[in-house]
């Protein structure tokens, strides 16, 4: 496997010039990098080939943390995501196949049941166990990098927010759709108390001063559009996000959100009603994020953009090129993150993630 030593970092990490840069406060002195998410077996494989947990005991309690946090500093990122732990997992209709990918998890894959949820009628409603945040360790993420984040990085709160999301793993899509003709009173309970329980880790997020961005996630929509009418969109998945980024800029925080999706027919709502800051997931055959820089580009920032599956497919140059060109006209003016399209899934050749983080240091 080849190993890009040019990823020793060669620039100050600076969380204050990436708050900057998604705020669009000018062209940023180097490339900032943003993912949602990298898959624990990427995260793994870095650190097994740069050796970055060398002096860390894996049986020290924080050892997660830590490493984590030397695989990010390591790649250059200005930030560490966290958000409160909930009290219990929600009881879920999942099926689980083989993981075929190259660095296979344990378990397999899971996939939500679109068919079905635990709640299909008031009565499920009423018996369901929700999630809160009256746990020991609520906030124990939050508060150990608080204490112990570098001065140079800063943490992005993910208060969950997933509206559409759970809507529909609650009730499964299917049901969700019917759901909308026949039961939309209950749709807009389910609504409600996953608003109720956001804004209560959003404000829990947000009595941390080092909490500097919140980043919403949420798919929306799919390849074509949103997962329901405009409408629908505007009446039960907006709302949420509506609240969540009042209250995000009421405390001085930008309020990213990351949505998979065609969402064309509401982008402007996002922006001018929903009052976003930055937009996360790009996926070619939707939209290029070379072109989107020139459109809704102007008036938020844009984050990743580096399509997944190409990733999986490109070589080495190839994504090199691809890299140069989207910051060649990302770049100017700021409010770009580079990143890929979606998350940094373990199908991902590690070379091939490596390579485009590399690229991006090497961008003057």
């Amino acid at each position: 496997m080849s190993e890009f030593k040019a990823l020793e970092r060669r620039h100050d990490i600076d969380s204050e010039a990436l708050v900057e840069n998604i705020m669009h406060k000018g062209t940023p002195q180097r490339v900032h990098h943003m993912e949602l998410f990298h898959d624990g077996e990427i995260v793994d494989a870095v650190v097994t080939r740069y050796d970055l947990a060398k002096g860390l005991d894996e049986n020290d309690p924080e050892y997660v943390y830590r490493k984590r946090l030397a695989f990010l500093r390591f790649l250059g990122f200005d930030y560490v995501r966290c958000r409160p732990a909930l009290s219990h997992d929600m009881r879920l209709h999942k099926a689980c196949t083989e993981d075929t990918a190259g660095m296979a998890r344990n378990g397999g894959r899971a996939y939500q049941d679109e068919h079905s949820g635990p709640i299909m009628s008031w009565e499920d409603f009423e018996k369901f166990e929700w999630p809160d945040f009256s746990g020991a360790n609520a906030t124990a993420e939050l508060e150990w990098h608080q204490r112990n984040l570098p001065d140079d990085m800063c943490i992005v709160a993910t208060p969950y927010a997933h509206i559409a999301e759970w809507l529909t793993w609650l009730m499964g899509y299917e049901s969700f759709c019917y759901a909308l003709y026949d039961q939309r009173d209950l749709v807009k309970a389910i609504e409600e108390k996953a608003r109720e329980i956001f804004r209560a880790a959003l404000e829990l997020s947000l009595q941390f001063d080092r909490v500097r961005m919140i980043w919403g996630s949420d798919d929306i929509g799919f390849k074509t559009q949103p997962l329901v009418s405009p409408d629908d969109v505007r009446e039960f998945f907006l709302p949420g996000h509506r609240e969540l980024a009042a209250m995000s800029h009421a405390a001085g925080r930008p309020y990213l959100l990351h949505s998979c999706g065609n969402l064309s027919t509401v982008m402007d709502d996002l922006i001018d009603d929903v009052k976003i800051d930055a937009k996360h997931s790009f996926e070619d055959t939707i939209e290029d994020v070379r072109q989107v820089k020139h459109t809704y580009g102007r008036r938020i920032a844009l984050i990743g953009g580096i399509d997944v599956d190409f990733l999986c497919r490109a070589d080495e140059q190839t994504i090199r090129k691809r890299v140069r060109e989207t910051l060649e006209v990302c770049m100017p003016g700021g409010g770009y993150c580079l990143g890929s399209g979606n998350s940094v899934a373990n199908y991902i050749p590690p070379d091939n993630y490596l390579a485009m983080v590399d690229e991006g240091w090497r961008w003057s």
